[in-house]
């Protein structure tokens, strides 16, 4: 009914910069959240970045080197990622809450994309 497709992940030297997009199709009214995790072999899974009603928040590790945006028109949300570092190393997930047609309340993730930072 509703899905989150995600692209633009890939390997990028140190330093370097990467943006990912995440369009949602189906039936979807609203989408009041939307944001994009992260995880890396043998860690758990944490929250990067988040816009929630138009505020937008991000994890300590990221501030000032990743921009969460999005285009609503288009109903994509985006994260630029620049200064990556290898630690940024991980598979990048995005999620969002989603007010259907039908007025239900859904809680839907992508298929994820990697990102690799090489030193």
């Amino acid at each position: 009914q509703v899905q989150l497709v995600e692209s633009g992940g890939g390997l990028v030297q140190a330093g370097g910069s990467l943006r990912l997009s995440c369009a949602a199709s189906g039936s979807i009214d609203s989408i009041p959240t939307i944001g994009w995790y992260r995880q890396a072999p043998g860690k758990q899974r944490e929250l990067v970045a988040v816009i929630t009603n138009g505020i937008t928040k991000y994890t300590d590790s990221v501030k000032g080197r990743f921009t969460i945006s999005r285009d609503n028109a288009k109903n994509t949300v985006y994260l630029q990622m620049n200064s990556l570092k290898p630690e940024d190393t991980a598979v990048y997930y995005c999620n969002a809450h989603v007010i259907t047609s039908m007025a239900s309340l859904l809680n839907v993730w992508g298929q994820g994309t990697q990102v690799t930072v090489s030193s």
